[in-house]
C-alpha cells in the first residue's frame, strides 16, 4: 500500500459537473475552431451553467457498456464500489455528444455535405453502443441566420438533416461565427445542459430499477452500491437536495452491512466516503450544525471498528484523514463566507488528526519493528495486475472474497508483514507537523493562545523527532515566553528538557547554556540528581570542555554532536557569552536596593545587591558589577574575586563569590554623588553577574534595572498578598522575599543650615506697596558666600494672578507693569557663622485672593565627604500665603435735594450725589484726599471740594461725601448718562512716610435723565413764626420751545392764612420765567402742611401733582409766637 492510501480519491473530492464531449472541432489547426473551443473554457463564471467540456475526435472509443443484466438471482457482488466507476462518469462516459460540422443553408454541395455529417454522427452513436448518452449537432455558420419562419430554404434543409441523421429538432443547434460569438455559446450550452439533465435523469431511473431484482440476503452490498450511484447522479443532475438524502440512505445502509475482520476496512473506506460527501453537501447548503452533527455520527460508529489489531495504526491512519478532511471542508465552507466562533473552529478537528497521527505513529513503532533480517516479501503481495485496486478498501491479495474465513492464512501473514513494513517507510513526524500547523494557523486566526502555544509545543516535539532540530528550537524558544508569564512550570520544564537536547545534538553553546540555567532555577521541577548532572555539564562547558550526553537522545545524532562539541572546544571563539536574564528564571536571582529613595549631596550614596543561588551544589562566581544611568559611577561598584577556573563548582563556602543554594547573599557598595547629579536621579540600568573566567568561558548574567527576571513580578505579587509572618534570622542574614527592588534614587542638594524667616502684616491691601521683610541667618560653621535670594509669586500659579503682582526693592515709588511678579538671584553677598542680613521686599497686588509667595535662599559652601572636599550649592526656601482683601467698600446713591432717592434725574434741576466709604481693612486707613472727576456731560452746582482730607478710618468705621450736581439737556439713549470718577488716595495708617499713596478709583454709575416741561422753585424762609407774616415766591420756567398755557390753583390749609392769587391761567412763553407771589400767615406751630399748590399743563397732561411735589416743599416749621423778656428773667435763668 502507497503512502498515500488514505487520502480521499480526487473524484470524490471535487464538484461533479454534467460531462459533454465536442467532436468535429480542430483546435489546433483550425482558427474558427479555436475560437469556439475557448468560448467554450475560457472564464467560466459562477453564473454559467456546471458543464465540463473536453474535445475528442469524432471515431474516440468510449468505454464499452456491459450487457444488461435480466436477473440478479445468481449473482454475487464483490465489493460495495468499483475504483474507476466515479472516475468514468466523470470523464469518460459523456451525458452528451456534439458533433461540430461547418454547413451554411447555402451550402452548393449541400447533399454530400448533409451525407458527410450523417456518417459522423452514425459514427459517434457507433461508439456509444449501448450507453444513453444523448447526440446533438452544432452547424458553425459564416452568415447570421434569419429570424424563424423568414428562411424557408434554411427550414427545409434543417428537417432534412435532421432526418438523415436521426435526430429530434431539439438536437440540431446553428452557431454563427460572428461579433457576438459568446453570447450564442452560453445559450448553446445552456441547451446542452437540458440534455445532460435529461441523460443523468435516465440513468438515476435505470439504476433504480435495478432494485426490484435485488434481496436483503445475499445483495447487501448492491443496495449501497446503488444507493451510493443514484446519489451521485443527483449530483452530475446539480440536485443537491436529493443526493444529501440518497447519501444519508447510503450511510445507513454501510453500517447495516455484517462487519468483519475482512470486510471492516471496505465498510469504513465507503463510511468516509459517503460521510464525506454528506458532509460537503450540508456546508454547501449551509447548514454547518447538520455537517458537524453528522461528523459526530460517523466518528462515534466507526472509532471502535479498528479490524486486525496487527494493523491497528491503519485506523489510527483512517480516524485521522477523516478529522483533515472535515476541517478542509469547514475551512473552505468559511472561506467561502460561513462564520466561525473561537469554539467551533476547522483547529479542532486538524488537532485531533495530528492526535491520530501521533497514535498511528506509537502504533506503528510498536506492530513494525522487525528484526532486520526479515526480509519485504516477494513476490509483492500488495501489487495488482493493473496497478490498482478493483473495488474500494479491498486487500490486493484477496480482492472479490467476501468470505469471513481466509482461505489461505499465509498469504494473509505475508500481507499484512508488507503492510507493516511499508508503514515502517512513511515519514510520520512530517504528516504530524503539517496537521499540527494547520490547527495552530485557525487558532491563532480566531485568537485562542494557549491552544495555539499547546500545539507548537508538539510541533517542536515533532521537528525533534524528525531530527529538524533548528526548527523544533525555534518553535519551543517561541512559546516558552507565554508558559513564564503564566507559571506553568511544569510545562515549561519539559519544555526546556526538549530544548536542551535540541542545543546539545546542534552544540548551539549559548542556547544549551542558557537551557541550563533555567533547568537549575527555581522554576524547574527536575530532581536534585538531575539537577546535579545539568550543573557538571554546565561548568564542563564553561571549562571548554564537552558536556556528557543528554540522556534518551539518537544514538546517531549524539555522536555527530560529539564531533561538534570537539571543533567547538577547537576552534578559537568568543569566549564570553553575555545572557540577559530578564525573559527567563535563572539559577541565580537579583534585588538590588538602594538604601533610600534619596540622598544628600554631602552623604556617600549606598546600595545593597542581593543574591541568592537555587542550584544544586554552591557556586563561584568570578565578579559582580552594577552599572548606572551615569556610567562614571559604574567603576565604583565592582567586586571581583581572582580564583581558577576549577574552582566554579568547589564544594568550599569561602570567599566572598560563593553563593550557597538557599542562602541570600548581600554586597554592599557605597560611592559619593558629583554635585552635578543634584536634582538628578540615579538609576541601576543593569547587575552583572560573572560565571566561569576568561580561560575558559564565561557567561555574564546581565539583570535589567535593579533584578528580577520573568518570574519575580509574579513572586512579588504573591509575596504582597501573603500573611505569612517571617520567622526570626541573624543580623547577617535576610529573608529574600521581604527584600524590594529600589532601582533609582534621588540626589538632594545638601540640608541648609541658614534661618529665613519673614516679617509681614497680613492681608495686604489691593494695590498697596505691601512690606515683606526677609531675615537671613547663617548657623553654618564656616562662611558661606554667593549667597543668593530669590523672591516673589511661587511659578506654577494662575497666570491672572501673575499679571496683576509686582515685585520691587524700591518702596518709594508705585510698581508699575514693568515690574515683575517673581525677583530672582538677588545677590546678597558672604555671611560668616552667626551673621545675619535682612532684605525688605515690597509687593503690590493689582487683584483680590490668595497668593503663595516663594522666599529662596542659595549659597555655596565648601565641605568634605569620604576625604574628599566638594562644594555643594545649598539653598533654603520658605513660603508664605498671604491674603488679599479691598481696603474699603465705596457705596454711591442719586438724592434729590430733598434728600429723597431718585431712580433718575431731570435735564438742570440739581440734584445730590452722596458717596459713603466703608473701611473693610483690619487696619487703619488714612485718607489722604478725595476727589470727584465729573464727566463732561456732568457739572456741578457749587465748588467739588473734599471733605474727607486726612482723615483717619478704622476697621468699619465709614465716611461720607456730599455734591451738588446738574446734568444739561442733552439727548440721551436708553444707557443713561456717565456720571464720571471718584478718585480716593489712602495708605495704611502705620505705613511709613516715604511709601506713596495709593490712588483707588471708582467709576460713579450711569444715571437716567429725563426732561420736563415745566421747572418749578420755591423761594421761602427756613422757618416760620406764628401770626408772622410768610413770603413764599414760586417761579414757573418753561423749559420747552413752546408756549405753556397752565393753570394754577392753590388749596387752603387749616394751619395757614394766606393772600395771593388762589386760583390763575396764564401763558409762559419758550424760556422764560413766571414768578408767584404769596403771603402766608401761620396759624399754630410745629411742622405744618404748606397751601398746596397745583399746576396743571394743558400741552402735557402727564405733568402731575406728584411730580411737582419733587421740586418744591410741601411743609415748614412754625415757632411758636415770641415774648419780651426782662434782663430781670434772664438773670434768673
Amino acid at each position: 500500500m502507497s503512502p498515500t492510501q488514505w487520502d480521499f480519491p480526487v473524484e470524490l473530492c471535487c464538484r461533479p459537473m454534467a460531462f459533454v464531449t465536442l467532436t468535429g472541432l480542430d483546435v489546433v489547426y483550425n482558427a474558427v475552431h479555436r475560437t469556439v473551443w475557448d468560448a467554450f473554457c475560457a472564464n467560466r463564471r459562477a453564473d454559467r451553467v456546471p458543464i465540463s467540456f473536453k474535445v475528442l475526435p469524432g471515431d474516440h472509443e468510449y468505454p464499452k457498456c456491459r450487457p444488461k443484466r435480466t436477473s440478479y438471482e445468481w449473482y454475487i457482488p464483490k465489493g460495495i464500489l468499483k475504483t474507476g466507476w466515479m472516475n468514468k462518469h466523470l470523464n469518460l462516459v459523456p451525458a452528451l455528444v456534439v458533433v461540430f460540422y461547418e454547413l451554411d443553408w447555402d451550402e452548393p454541395q449541400w447533399k454530400e455535405k448533409q451525407s458527410e455529417c450523417a456518417t459522423r454522427v452514425e459514427i459517434v452513436r457507433q461508439s456509444l453502443q449501448g450507453r444513453n448518452t444523448k447526440v446533438a449537432v452544432v452547424l458553425i455558420q459564416k452568415k447570421t441566420p434569419l429570424p424563424p419562419g423568414e428562411d424557408v430554404i434554411a427550414s427545409e434543409r434543417a428537417a432534412a438533416l435532421c432526418n438523415a441523421c436521426e435526430l429530434s429538432g431539439k438536437s440540431l443547434f446553428v452557431l454563427p461565427h460572428t461579433d457576438h460569438l459568446v453570447g450564442y455559446i452560453i445559450r448553446l450550452e445552456n441547451a446542452f445542459y437540458e440534455h445532460a439533465q435529461t441523460y443523468y435523469y435516465t440513468e438515476i431511473r435505470r439504476v433504480k430499477s435495478h432494485k426490484e431484482f435485488l434481496n436483503k440476503t445475499t445483495h447487501q452490498l448492491l443496495f449501497v452500491r446503488h444507493q451510493f450511484k443514484i446519489a451521485f447522479f443527483n449530483e452530475l443532475k446539480q440536485d443537491t437536495q436529493n443526493a444529501l438524502k440518497n447519501y444519508r440512505t447510503a450511510y445507513n445502509l454501510v453500517h447495516e452491512l455484517r462487519a468483519h475482520e475482512t470486510n471492516i476496512l471496505e465498510i469504513k473506506t465507503m463510511a468516509g466516503f459517503i460521510n464525506y460527501k454528506i458532509c460537503r453537501l450540508c456546508f454547501q447548503h449551509n447548514t454547518p450544525l447538520d455537517a458537524i452533527a453528522q461528523f459526530r455520527k460517523h466518528i462515534d460508529l466507526c472509532k471502535k471498528k479498528i479490524g486486525s489489531a496487527e494493523l491497528s495504526f491503519e485506523h489510527a491512519a483512517w480516524m485521522a484523514k477523516q478529522f483533515q478532511a472535515f476541517g478542509d471542508l469547514f475551512d473552505e465552507a468559511i472561506k467561502l463566507g460561513l462564520t466561525a466562533i473561537q469554539t467551533q473552529n476547522p483547529g479542532f478537528y486538524y488537532q485531533q488528526a495530528a492526535h491520530y497521527a501521533q497514535e498511528r505513529k506509537q502504533l506503528a513503532k510498536t506492530l513494525c519493528e522487525h528484526e532486520a533480517s526479515v526480509a519485504y516479501p516477494s513476490p509483492d503481495p500488495l501489487e495488482t495486475q493493473t496497478g490498482a485496486l478493483d473495488f474500494y478498501g479491498q486487500r490486493s491479495w484477496r480482492q472479490g472474497v467476501l468470505s469471513f474465513d481466509l482461505s489461505d492464512p499465509e498469504k494473509e501473514k505475508v500481507g499484512i508483514l508488507a503492510i507493516q513494513l511499508r508503514e515502517r517507510n512513511v515519514v510520520h513526524s512530517e504528516i504530524i507537523i503539517t496537521l499540527l500547523s494547520n490547527a495552530v494557523a485557525q487558532f491563532k486566526k480566531y485568537k485562542c493562545p494557549r491552544m495555539k502555544s499547546h500545539l507548537m509545543v508538539q510541533m517542536g516535539e515533532e521537528y525533534y523527532y524528525a531530527k529538524d532540530y533548528t526548527k523544533a528550537l525555534k518553535l519551543l524558544d517561541y512559546v516558552m515566553c507565554d508558559y513564564r508569564s503564566e507559571g506553568w512550570w511544569t510545562l515549561l520544564t519539559s519544555i526546556l528538557t526538549t530544548a536542551l537536547k535540541c542545543a546539545y545534538l546542534m552544540a548551539q553553546l549559548k542556547d544549551y547554556i542558557t537551557y541550563s540555567l533555567e533547568l537549575l532555577g527555581r522554576a524547574s521541577t527536575l530532581k536534585d540528581d538531575q539537577k546535579s548532572r545539568i550543573e557538571k555539564n554546565l561548568i564542563n562547558v564553561l571549562m571548554n570542555e564537552s558536556p556528557d550526553p543528554e540522556p534518551d537522545c539518537d544514538a546517531l545524532a549524539v555522536k555527530t554532536a560529539q564531533k561538534l562539541w570537539a571543533d567547538r572546544i577547537s576552534l578559537a571563539g568568543s569566549n564570553v557569552f553575555t545572557i540577559g536574564v530578564q525573559d527567563f528564571v535563572p539559577f541565580v536571582q537579583c534585588k538590588a536596593k538602594f538604601h533610600a529613595p534619596s540622598f544628600h549631596v554631602d552623604v556617600p550614596v549606598q546600595l545593597d545587591v542581593y543574591l541568592r543561588a537555587d542550584c544544586p551544589h554552591p557556586v563561584r562566581f568570578s565578579r559582580l558589577c552594577v552599572g548606572f544611568n551615569n556610567q562614571e559611577y559604574n567603576q565604583l561598584c565592582v567586586i571581583q574575586e581572582a580564583s581558577r577556573a576549577s574552582e566554579v563548582l568547589e564544594n568550599t563556602t569561602q570567599g566572598r563569590m560563593c553563593l550557597v543554594p538557599g542562602k541570600t547573599r548581600k554586597f554592599l557598595f557605597k560611592f559619593v554623588a558629583k554635585t552635578e547629579d543634584v536634582g538628578k536621579k540615579i538609576e541601576i540600568t543593569s547587575v552583572d553577574l560573572v560565571l566561569g573566567h576568561e580561560t575558559g568561558r564565561c557567561v555574564v548574567l546581565s539583570w535589567q534595572g535593579g533584578g528580577g527576571d520573568a518570574a519575580s513580578s509574579q513572586e512579588a505579587l504573591q509575596a504582597a498578598r501573603s500573611f505569612r509572618r517571617w520567622p526570626r534570622l541573624p543580623d547577617s542574614e535576610v529573608h529574600w522575599d521581604s527584600v524590594v527592588v529600589q532601582a533609582s534614587t534621588m540626589i538632594i542638594s545638601r540640608v541648609p543650615n541658614v534661618s529665613v524667616q519673614l516679617r509681614h502684616d497680613p492681608p495686604a491691601l489691593t494695590n498697596e506697596m505691601y512690606c515683606l521683610a526677609v531675615t537671613v541667618r547663617s548657623q553654618e560653621k564656616s562662611r558661606i558666600r554667593d549667597v543668593k535670594l530669590t523672591a516673589g509669586l511661587k511659578p506654577g500659579q494662575d497666570a491672572n494672578l501673575t499679571q496683576k503682582t509686582q515685585v520691587t526693592l524700591r518702596g518709594t515709588e508705585l510698581c508699575d507693569e514693568s515690574c515683575p511678579a517673581l525677583l530672582t538671584d538677588i545677590p546678597v553677598g558672604d555671611l560668616q557663622p552667626g551673621e545675619q542680613l535682612e532684605k525688605t521686599l515690597y509687593v503690590r497686588c493689582g487683584t483680590v485672593g490668595s497668593r503663595m509667595f516663594l522666599v529662596y535662599v542659595s549659597y555655596l559652601i565648601n565641605t568634605t565627604i569620604e576625604d574628599k572636599e566638594i562644594v555643594c550649592k545649598c539653598h533654603k526656601d520658605e513660603t508664605v500665603t498671604i491674603e488679599t482683601v479691598f481696603p474699603f467698600d465705596v457705596a454711591v446713591k442719586f438724592v434729590s435735594t430733598k434728600f429723597e432717592h431718585l431712580e433718575r434725574v431731570y435735564a438742570d434741576i440739581p440734584f445730590l450725589l452722596m458717596t459713603d466709604l466703608l473701611s473693610a481693612s483690619p487696619w487703619a486707613l488714612t485718607i489722604a484726599s478725595s476727589e470727584l472727576q465729573l464727566a463732561p456731560s456732568m457739572t456741578s452746582v457749587d465748588q467739588p471740594e473734599s471733605q474727607l482730607d486726612r482723615v483717619v478710618l478704622q476697621t468699619g468705621e465709614s465716611a461720607s461725601e456730599c455734591f451738588c450736581l446738574r446734568c444739561p439737556a442733552t439727548g440721551t439713549g436708553d444707557g443713561g448718562v456717565a456720571t464720571g470718577h471718584y478718585v480716593v488716595s489712602w495708605k495704611r495708617a502705620s505705613a511709613a512716610p516715604d511709601i506713596p499713596v495709593v490712588s483707588t478709583v471708582v467709576t460713579l454709575p450711569h444715571v437716567i435723565v429725563e426732561s420736563i416741561p415745566l421747572h418749578v422753585n420755591a423761594d421761602l424762609p427756613p422757618f416760620g413764626r406764628v401770626r408772622e407774616s410768610l413770603p413764599v415766591r414760586y417761579h414757573l420756567q418753561n423749559t420747552t420751545d413752546l408756549v405753556q398755557d397752565v393753570e394754577i390753583s392753590v388749596e387752603p390749609s387749616d394751619a395757614f392764612m394766606f393772600s395771593g392769587l388762589k386760583q390763575i391761567r396764564l401763558r409762559i412763553l419758550p424760556g422764560t420765567a413766571q414768578e408767584m407771589l404769596y403771603n402766608f400767615y401761620p396759624l399754630m406751630a410745629g411742622c405744618q402742611q404748606l397751601p398746596s399748590l397745583h399746576i396743571s399743563l394743558l400741552r402735557f397732561p402727564g405733568f402731575t401733582h406728584q411730580l411737582l411735589r419733587r421740586f418744591i416743599p410741601t411743609s415748614i416749621f412754625v415757632k411758636p409766637q415770641g415774648r419780651l423778656v426782662d434782663d430781670a428773667s434772664i438773670a434768673a435763668a
